[in-house]
């Protein structure tokens, strides 16, 4: 097998994990385009487009080169991962040295590669078989005997479990515990992983006037509201504008989910899976309030119309009209946060995302709320609460709220931002935390 081809050892959820850790890291602080390039191309890996990647496509997406770029002409991708690749070397000479997975870009390739690291490796050297020692391989032999042995056993127990679970009884099926997870990510996770329940993940249904086309019926189309093409140049490089004779827009409830909330729903799957668990969504137009409260909820995106109920009698932070409240201010902190735009483009440049903990009915059960303002601020805060190191962050925050600076309380509101470029999160950080009372 070539050094590059595809390595499958690992899972999405850890290589995502380590781009994360690459981009965060010093070395590409204050690089938002090196960042965007490596973060155009592992995500385009990740969904299977690996053999569409090249230096055309990196250059229009990543550095907004026109339909007129000239590779020949303009080597700007060529040297950005020439650059790239020259600080992911010295990533992992410093930072990355201990990483299990190493993320590398390869010569002359724009498909990235996630490798075994270093401390990986140093695990995984023996000697060569005419090395061994005859202890060594007793030693092997005696391994090999445990695992089956093992193996036999836990069959047998399975087998077991099964028969006595009696006839028309479904046993349960085995769900391992959370200690998969890095400490750093169960502390938060705990209550949602085995053996609880696992949570209902809703996503929202947010209200929006979607193109009309040649599918819709005629009476969707008659409720529909036409905008000259003229007055919509945006549209003028996509296929509606081709295809469409004419612009109607019709109001819709269930043709669309914010891609924020949707990406970050992957990584919390993705998540999930790891620990044996399983992965509920549903829309959130299909369920009430009632309907949840039995149940540990995880709800992402604030546009859902029965949500705004958990916000009562909470105190601290609010998501009301697009602005995130602070009816508290503390020292340093502002009495009302609002997204930030280019003054030039009007592009959104800051975003703030709220994240709450609270108690359900059931005091066993947990709500969590992940509320961006924009689709950007859920994305990011998912991003967040499924990154080990940042969590690690956010865990000495809310210790740090108890009077022992260690006990971390059950319940609590985190405040978020995030930079924004190109409609793509960047860096996250934590404005403030607050302690919820039971």
């Amino acid at each position: 097998m070539s050094r590059y081809s595809p390595e499958n050892r690992f899972s999405i959820y850890e290589k995502r994990e380590e781009l994360r850790r690459v981009v965060q890291s010093r070395h590409f602080a204050g690089s938002p385009k090196k960042i965007r390039f490596l973060e155009f191309v592992a995500e385009q890996s990740f969904q299977g487009n690996s053999d569409k990647l090249n230096e055309y496509l990196i250059g229009a997406e990543v550095y907004d080169r026109g339909p007129d770029f000239d590779q020949q002409k303009d080597p700007i991708v060529r040297v950005q991962a020439h650059e790239i690749r020259r600080l992911l070397k010295k990533y992992y000479e410093d930072e990355g040295k201990n990483s299990l997975i190493r993320l590398e870009l390869p010569s002359g390739h724009y498909v990235p590669v996630f490798d075994k690291g270093a401390a990986e490796q140093a695990v995984e050297i023996a000697p060569a078989p005419d090395q061994v020692e005859p202890a060594s391989r007793g030693a092997s032999r005696l391994h090999m005997a445990v695992t089956v042995t093992l193996a036999v056993v836990c069959l047998a127990l399975g087998i077991l479990l099964v028969t006595r679970s009696g006839p028309g009884v479904t046993a349960a099926p085995s769900r391992p515990v959370a200690a998969a997870l890095p400490t750093n990510l169960d502390w938060f996770w705990h209550p949602f992983l085995p053996p609880a329940v696992a949570p209902i993940i809703v996503i929202p249904n947010h209200p929006l006037l979607r193109a009309a086309h040649n599918g819709d019926s005629a009476q969707t189309v008659a409720s529909g509201h036409e905008i000259p093409k003229a007055s919509l140049p945006e549209f003028r490089d996509t296929i509606h504008f081709r295809e469409l004779k004419k612009f109607v827009f019709v109001p819709s409830l269930t043709d669309f989910t914010a891609v924020g909330e949707t990406i970050g729903l992957v990584n919390l799957c993705e998540m999930f899976f790891r620990v044996g668990d399983t992965c509920q969504v549903q829309q959130s137009r299909l369920l009430n309030f009632d309907e949840i409260n039995g149940h540990n909820v995880i709800l992402l995106g604030g546009s859902q119309s029965w949500s705004g109920r958990v916000f009562l009698n909470v105190e601290g932070f609010h998501f009301q009209s697009g602005v995130i409240i602070n009816r508290k201010p503390q020292p340093g902190e502002k009495p009302l946060y609002k997204p930030e735009f280019d003054p030039v483009t009007n592009q959104l440049t800051r975003d703030y995302a709220l994240v709450l903990m609270l108690p359900n009915e059931r005091k066993e059960n947990r709500v969590l709320l992940i509320y961006g303002i924009y689709t950007q601020g859920s994305q990011a805060a998912i991003e967040f609460l499924t990154n080990p190191e940042r969590m690690a962050q956010l865990r000495i925050a809310l210790a740090g709220l108890s009077a022992d600076k260690k006990t971390i309380p059950p319940y609590f509101q985190v405040l978020l931002t995030t930079t924004v470029e190109n409609a793509v999160p960047g860096n996250t950080s934590i404005v403030a935390v607050r302690s919820v009372a039971n």
